[in-house]
């Protein structure tokens, strides 16, 4: 017990150490902060809570640093009108109806499931009864037949029936030898055996990224008439001369087909004009900018001002998911190019952990584009060289876009961030009282967790296939990203109530929500998730939203 206490107390002196916490990263250009230079910057509304007497003094889990740097955030000049998506908002009705819709199909098929299982139950039992009976009228002829010719010699066998089980489908020799109860525990074991035996083994579990469910994500099992049907609606809208991107945007909140998910991302980022003519020149002229960029800033990483950011880059890679396409030596030299461009030309922030796994998505897409088999599996460099150096730079653009969005995310001191996860905890304490005051109980801080959710969005948390269903909604939702991701986060922690509540300490809390069992979630999880984090965003729109930027 002795050892507990202390280890309960290890965890809470040393915030810092607990499993899965990030630790910022800062190019060369950006020393850390000293906090005796810049006692003024700390705000009085940031102090920790006054602490009883006897208890050590909780250490800071982040520190300020200076706000004012210049902004290298840039806008290209052919979206003008692609930047005004932001401010359109979706048909509340629509998306509302399909909200609850989602939740009502989910609820009405594990209902049918259950009843088909007690329905197939109740069946095998019928006819296992019958089986038995069918068995006692033969035996019981043989055994008239048996006394008829005189066979009265025969050793002493007891045949089946209610008082003497089966064995492994041989017949037990003798009553004294059977198991000792009641005639209706008996009879009760020989129904459950009959039923045993006559029930199919279940097949293994099937890994999710195989499901049909999640056909959109990995592999091409047949579509269904209703996935079918959502592929044509897709292609008859981008067929157009110009796509309409308010109706794109309703299509794809449910989830986008994988065989538009390219094309179809980059209008939603936009990366790509709605107008059709226009998107082979700047896909053209971006994709060289791109490559500019490369030859022009690529060299310096190893220069003294830059190596610490590419080094650091170099090392966080091999650390992402997953494994078998991040470790293939022609994607790690495409990811560290990516990052390493990206940190170069927004040196207010540049690198930070948290934002190499923001390229993974896109990558993943956009190779969807030239193969059919599943990512994971797949050796990349088998692809040609121009297909691979599109996927690059559509894979940089697109990132950026998302990067545009939040921005205070990355810069000194990740305020976004914080004010993000500050904003969930006044949420979650009204949406679930429990949950929030049980975690307060245990003094579980939310930046202790959360942090990771908002700084990766949830990418550590969920199946990369999970992640792409979760970004076909971000990216059709007005700031998907930096707003709508909070109610996302809130129903994600809310799903695990049952799981948190029985946590009795503050060890055990911190190892749950960070390792949530989620391994196993396809495309049917997300879809509730995201259906009951809208419900939330209309329920509590007057929740703080201070912390937008």
């Amino acid at each position: 017990m002795s050892t507990d206490g202390n280890k309960k107390q290890f965890w809470k002196r040393n915030t810092a150490k607990v499993p899965g916490s990030i630790q910022h990263v800062y190019g060369a250009q950006h020393p850390p902060f000293d906090p005796l230079l810049h006692a003024n910057l700390i705000k009085a509304g940031n102090k920790p809570p006054p602490t009883t007497p006897g208890k050590p003094k909780k250490a800071t889990t982040f520190q300020e640093f200076e706000s004012i740097t210049s902004d290298a955030w840039d806008v290209g000049d052919d979206d003008d009108e692609l930047l005004a998506m932001a401010a359109q908002n979706l048909n509340i009705e629509v998306v509302m109806e399909t909200a609850n819709k989602v939740i009502e199909n989910h609820s009405k098929q594990q209902e049918r499931q259950r009843q088909d299982d007690t329905t197939e139950l109740e069946q095998r039992e019928e006819d296992t009864q019958e089986e038995v009976a069918e068995d006692e009228e033969e035996d019981g002829e043989e055994e008239e037949d048996r006394v008829g010719e005189g066979d009265v010699t025969s050793p002493e066998v007891s045949f089946p029936s209610q008082s003497s089980p089966y064995t492994d489908g041989r017949l037990v020799k003798s009553h004294s030898e059977a198991p000792i109860g009641s005639p209706k525990d008996a009879a009760g074991e020989h129904a459950a055996l009959h039923r045993q035996r006559s029930l199919p083994h279940r097949p293994p579990v099937i890994p999710l990224v195989a499901r049909m469910a999640d056909q959109n994500t990995s592999g091409t099992p047949a579509m269904t008439e209703r996935e079918a049907s959502r592929l044509d609606k897709f292609k008859q809208l981008l067929a157009g001369p110009n796509t309409d991107l308010e109706e794109l945007r309703k299509l794809s909140w449910s989830g986008i087909p994988r065989q538009v998910r390219p094309i179809t991302w980059k209008l939603l980022s936009g990366y790509l004009p709605a107008n059709a003519e226009r998107r082979d020149s700047v896909l053209q002229r971006k994709r060289q900018e791109y490559f500019g960029f490369i030859q022009q800033y690529y060299d310096s990483r190893n220069d003294e001002h830059h190596q610490d950011t590419y080094r650091q880059i170099h090392i966080d890679i091999p650390r992402m998911s997953p494994e078998s396409l991040v470790l293939q030596p022609k994607v790690t030299e495409i990811f560290e190019r990516i990052l390493f461009i990206w940190a170069i030309r927004h040196p207010a922030s540049g690198y930070v952990q948290g934002i190499n796994d923001l390229v993974t998505p896109f990558f993943v897409v956009y190779v969807f584009e030239y193969i059919e088999e599943e990512v994971e599996n797949f050796d990349v460099s088998s692809l040609k060289e121009e297909a691979l150096r599109n996927i690059e730079a559509d894979s940089f653009w697109c990132m950026s876009k998302l990067l545009d969005g939040i921005q205070d995310n990355y810069t000194f001191a990740q305020p976004g961030i914080q004010r993000k996860v500050k904003a969930l905890e006044e949420l979650v304490s009204r949406i679930d009282e429990s949950v929030h005051r049980h975690m307060q109980q245990y003094e579980v801080e939310y930046l202790q967790f959360a942090f990771r959710w908002m700084n990766n969005l949830l990418m550590r948390e969920l199946p990369l296939r999970c992640t792409i269903r979760l970004w076909d909604t971000y990216q059709a939702e007005p700031e998907g990203f930096s707003h709508f991701h909070l109610y996302v986060c809130a129903a994600f922690l809310v799903r695990w109530r049952k799981e948190i509540l029985e946590e009795r300490d503050f060890q055990g809390l911190m190892i749950l929500l960070q390792n949530l069992p989620t391994m196993h979630w396809g495309n049917e999880e997300v879809s509730v998730l995201l259906a009951e984090a809208y419900r939330l965003k209309f329920a509590f729109a007057d929740a703080p939203n201070h912390y937008k930027r």
